[in-house]
């Protein structure tokens, strides 16, 4: 089990896909990462969030062109925290991680997230890596009305499951030495995410459709996907709605900086 109290690695998913990413072009950025939400990018936002974690020990940012990145002058404060370093990503996004969890100079526990997690606070990495428990992988989920209580209705995708509806939060916690069966798994199974078919040629159809009829509640949805990948798995529900928003659209993008303006004020 892990100890709420002891040193994380931070990895901080900031490449983007090859070509022109069409968001970061509208706001006239190269990198999605650095595209500004209230006025700070988005990137510098989540690494401040981070860096006022006691529990997290080191920060390294992950993309194609790390070191650039951190070059942008909103993030010159980086400079002097040694915690913060660049590490070019390779090929995959799992792949990646599988290699950076299996270097001797990070190991576990790792937690995961991503540059465009605007609403991200010291409090909820406090409360999501106090909640990763015993097993190998955790994810971290907010529930439906909790994200519409905080930030009204809003288009997210939705896995629905016995005990409610509940979207992904961008927070992964890699604990335990099974968690790496889980990243070579999805890196065979990346390519055919957004496929609820092609999925279920590698999850098993037994297993599909019971999540389709809402047979399993979230926990026991986890334990089975957990078992298909080789390594236990667990959900941590949020309590901050704001963590089911990060910013994909230009939707987002406006509702990030109403919530995030709406802090500052």
């Amino acid at each position: 089990m892990t100890d709420a109290s002891q040193s994380w690695t931070a990895l901080v998913l900031a490449g983007q896909r090859p070509g022109v990413d069409r968001l970061a072009a509208h706001f006239g950025r190269e990198a999605k990462a650095l595209i500004p939400v209230a006025g700070v990018p988005m990137l510098a936002r989540v690494l401040r969030a981070l860096a006022d974690t006691p529990q997290i020990a080191r920060i390294i940012v992950m993309a194609q062109d790390a070191p650039t990145l951190l070059e942008d002058p909103a993030l010159a404060w980086t400079k002097g925290d040694g915690r913060i370093q660049p590490r070019v990503s390779g090929r995959t996004i799992s792949g990646s991680v599988l290699a950076a969890v299996q270097d001797p100079a990070v190991g576990l526990p790792v937690l995961v997230t991503t540059a465009d997690n605007v609403m991200l606070t010291p409090a909820t990495v406090a409360e999501f890596v106090a909640g990763a428990g015993a097993s190998d992988v955790s994810v971290a989920f907010v529930e439906r009305g909790n994200l519409e209580a905080a930030v009204g209705p809003n288009k997210r995708t939705w896995l629905a499951f016995r005990d409610g509806a509940f979207t992904g939060a961008n927070l992964f916690a890699l604990t335990g030495p099974s968690s790496t069966n889980a990243l070579r798994f999805w890196e065979k199974v990346e390519a055919d995410r957004k496929s609820v078919l092609r999925l279920a040629a590698h999850f098993g159809l037994v297993l599909m459709v019971r999540l389709l009829l809402r047979r399993m509640d979230l926990s026991a949805a986890l334990a089975a996907a957990g078992a298909k990948l080789g390594a236990s798995a667990a959900p941590v529900v949020l309590s901050d709605g704001r963590m089911g928003v990060d910013v994909d659209k230009h939707e987002d993008h406006t509702l990030a900086e109403r919530l995030l303006t709406a802090v500052r004020t």
